[in-house]
């Protein structure tokens, strides 16, 4: 057996965290101009301006660069990377977009290339980027703790920035900023972290370290994202769901993802979904066909789980959704496309290597099965 377990930021854990960032900032050397990638939302909230000025009290410059919604596109990238025009620091505050954003320009404003000479890896990422803070505020994607970053490319497929270069230098995790999360947000992004942590533990690249961190973060979350989702604002449950989601990352991070992904990155390539969600529907349409392989590290996962094998997952994730209140719907914009469609976005190139990690062989018929299973739901509204 041989695997290598791949660094791991430096991690502050605790309500009302946030209100130690400038200190936190000023940690990382000598820092003099912070660019901060947040939200609209987050910047009308009123965060925007406690946090810049908690940072020009510390004699740190900032900048918010807050045009952005959904997931990240190229031009999001390249606007964020002119405002932090002179910066030391970026700082992520939010969902995975605004954390991969900030990753990714901290990159290209190091360098001044453009975010299309590292796509694909198609060219080594800069040594020396800007320092990195990554705060989220949604328990979802880990891309506090990892070395990749997702966007949009000009023909709106999606594509990827890969690199120890790009993780963060320090990850904030700070229950109290995800409270004001919509239950339906919650659902679907913890969703996306279960997924994660159970991925990486089950797929071909598995190893004991990743699981170390993807059955804890599977623990974590099954028992506590119900709490999340069905009382907003129990900090405690919040905590272990953002803390979870970390894990999750650190996990996907070391051993990547699977047919989940697979499904739910083609999902995004036809039409706008949220991507927890897509991947949860994509979780559950497969995990009966994927349970089937009957492996010691998915009967492994079945016993994190509290259950005696992987035959009965399945029912499982299926219950964990409902009491999540997960609607088994997708939007009415993929009325538009067909099954074909959607198993050709699952079978297209950039989406190969989730498939090629599964654990049991995918068949091009597995794929069409999935995506009959996913275009014969029910649509949003």
């Amino acid at each position: 057996m041989q695997f290598s377990l791949s660094a791991i930021p430096d991690i502050k854990f605790g309500a009302d965290e946030i209100n130690n960032l400038a200190g936190h900032a000023k940690s990382l050397g000598d820092i003099r101009k912070a660019a901060i990638v947040m939200d609209g939302f987050l910047v009308s909230s009123g965060l925007g301006a406690r946090v810049t000025s908690a940072l020009r009290d510390a004699g740190i410059e900032a900048v918010i660069y807050s045009g952005f919604a959904g997931e990240p596109k190229l031009q999001h990238v390249r606007d964020a990377s002119q405002v932090a025009g002179g910066a030391d620091l970026m700082i992520g505050i939010g969902g995975g977009s605004a954390l991969d954003i900030a990753k990714i320009v901290a990159c290209t404003a190091a360098s001044g290339e453009d975010a299309m000479h590292y796509a694909l890896a198609a060219n080594p990422l800069p040594k020396t980027p800007l320092k990195k803070i990554a705060i989220p505020t949604t328990a979802g994607t880990g891309s506090e703790t990892s070395a990749t970053n997702i966007f949009a490319g000009p023909e709106g497929k999606k594509l990827w920035i890969w690199g120890a270069e790009s993780k963060a230098d320090l990850v904030i995790l700070d229950p109290v900023l995800t409270v004001s999360l919509p239950p339906n947000l919650t659902a679907w992004c913890g969703m996306d972290a279960f997924i994660h942590a159970f991925e990486a533990s089950t797929n071909r690249n598995a190893h004991p370290a990743g699981k170390v961190f993807g059955h804890e973060a599977m623990r974590l979350i099954a028992a506590n994202l119900p709490t999340a989702v069905n009382d907003p604002g129990n900090v405690e449950a919040r905590g272990k769901v953002l803390l979870g989601s970390c894990y999750g990352g650190v996990a996907i991070d070391n051993c990547g993802t699977a047919i989940a992904h697979n499904i739910s990155h083609a999902m995004a390539g036809l039409a706008p979904i949220h991507h927890g969600l897509a991947t949860a529907l994509g979780f559950e349409v497969s995990t009966p066909w994927l349970a089937e392989a009957d492996t010691a590290d998915l009967n492994e996962a079945a016993r994190v789980l509290g259950l005696k094998r992987a035959s009965e997952i399945p029912p499982f994730v299926s219950r964990l959704m409902d009491s999540c209140g997960i609607k088994r719907a997708i939007p009415a914009a993929f009325d538009k496309y067909t099954v074909i469609d959607l198993a050709g976005e699952m079978k297209a190139p950039e989406n190969q290597p989730m498939r090629r990690s599964t654990i049991r062989d995918v068949s091009d018929a597995d794929l069409d099965t999935f995506a009959q299973a996913i275009m014969t739901m029910q649509r949003e509204g």
